[in-house]
């Protein structure tokens, strides 16, 4: 036998340490983060709502970062604007499958979830919409999830306080083409609730939002018909200069809207023209429930503003994700651990989905009264 030497020994001694530094070093280092993909329209005309979603779903993920994560994994959260814009919005949710997002919230519009949901099924990657309510993507076996009741709710809540409680029997609409697959299913929904009841929706306008917009033009038509009421199905801005306009012509028409229009914006930018107008919506402002009241102190805490319906919305469609993440094992997918749970906690009320992802939420009258929303009681 041949003893080694001195200098073939400590070479095999360094090559221990270093083997020995490496796994230290390997165990040492972070498990890898979760990404999450996030996918709204955070400038332009609508960035209230895309701005406020994205808040709440980060906010979701600083919380849960800083309980520790999932499984001990730090979330990470990948925003995107899709300038609502359907091409861009297929752009932006194929950038983010490319990056391998575990699932993703949004979009915040029913036109762009339209644009979007053939991209995510062929990727089989959930995709959780905090405030989408089309008829278009009910009832179908696919990957999209969202945390509020489809149109029909709001519609039919509306309808039914505009001809029972409001007394009004003819009534004039507006409808934004822009979000066409949104505002043609409310008001639908909405003609046929009216109807029944005994109304008819005398006049109907489309439009296509944009700065050439002419708003007193459509008030003018709008107001011919001498409607009891008039139905702005648009968003906050251009609802509020309807109302303007309206008000300016007619200041004691009756004046309601959609939920889509329900941010703090209208109020903002609405002014006086908004006070009375009427929205069926998913979020009671005054609620006293201990979670709300927790959720809003931290988010205005961290933004400096009120989360409204779509701060509360993301907020809640995030953790729906993340508490799925967390309970899911290695032998079922994401949807099915979402299907298979149905219930979640939200800020304000429970989630809960149907068989096809599709949820269901308590439904307000409010109202806008000295500069906040209401609800009727």
């Amino acid at each position: 036998m041949h003893s080694k030497s001195p200098l073939s020994f400590r070479l095999q001694i360094r090559c221990m340490l270093a083997a020995a530094l490496l796994v230290g070093l390997t165990a040492c280092t972070p498990p890898e983060p979760i990404n999450l993909g996030f996918v709204g329209g955070l400038s332009g005309r609508v960035a209230d709502l895309g701005i406020e979603g994205r808040n709440g779903a980060l906010l979701a993920v600083e919380q849960r970062n800083k309980a520790g994560g999932i499984a001990g994994r730090q979330v990470v959260l990948l925003a995107e604007d899709d300038q609502q814009n359907p091409e861009i919005a297929r752009q932006t949710v194929g950038k983010l499958i490319e990056r391998k997002v575990a699932a993703i919230i949004g979009p915040m519009t029913s036109a762009m979830a339209v644009a979007t949901v053939p991209l995510i099924n062929k990727a089989q990657i959930v995709m959780v919409s905090p405030t989408t309510t089309t008829n278009d993507l009910t009832g179908l076996d696919d990957y999209f999830f969202r945390v509020l009741s489809p149109t029909r709710s709001y519609a039919v809540k509306s309808a039914n306080h505009h001809f029972q409680v409001a007394g009004m029997r003819r009534m004039a609409a507006i409808y934004d083409l822009r979000n066409q697959a949104y505002t043609e299913s409310w008001l639908q929904d909405y003609r046929a609730a009216f109807s029944a009841a005994g109304g008819s929706v005398i006049e109907s306008i489309s439009f296509s939002s944009g700065n050439q917009t002419h708003y007193a033009d459509l008030a003018r038509r709008l107001l011919a018909s001498k409607p009891d009421g008039v139905l702005l199905v648009a968003n906050s801005v251009d609802a509020a200069l309807l109302a303007q306009q309206l008000r300016r012509i007619n200041p004691s028409v009756a004046i309601a809207a959609s939920e889509w229009s329900a941010t703090e914006r209208l109020i903002e930018l609405g002014g006086r023209a908004v006070e009375g107008i009427t929205i069926a919506q998913f979020l009671d402002r005054q609620s006293q429930q201990p979670s709300y009241i927790a959720f809003r102190k931290v988010y205005l805490e961290r933004f400096g503003k009120e989360p409204g319906f779509a701060g509360l919305t993301a907020f809640d469609a995030t953790n729906v994700v993340m508490d799925g993440l967390a309970s899911q094992d290695a032998s079922k997918t994401l949807k099915q651990t979402l299907l298979a749970r149905k219930t979640f906690e939200g800020a304000q009320s429970p989630v809960v989905f149907d068989s096809y992802g599709d949820a269901s939420r308590e439904t307000f009258m409010t109202t806008i009264e000295n500069g906040m929303f209401v609800v009727l009681r």
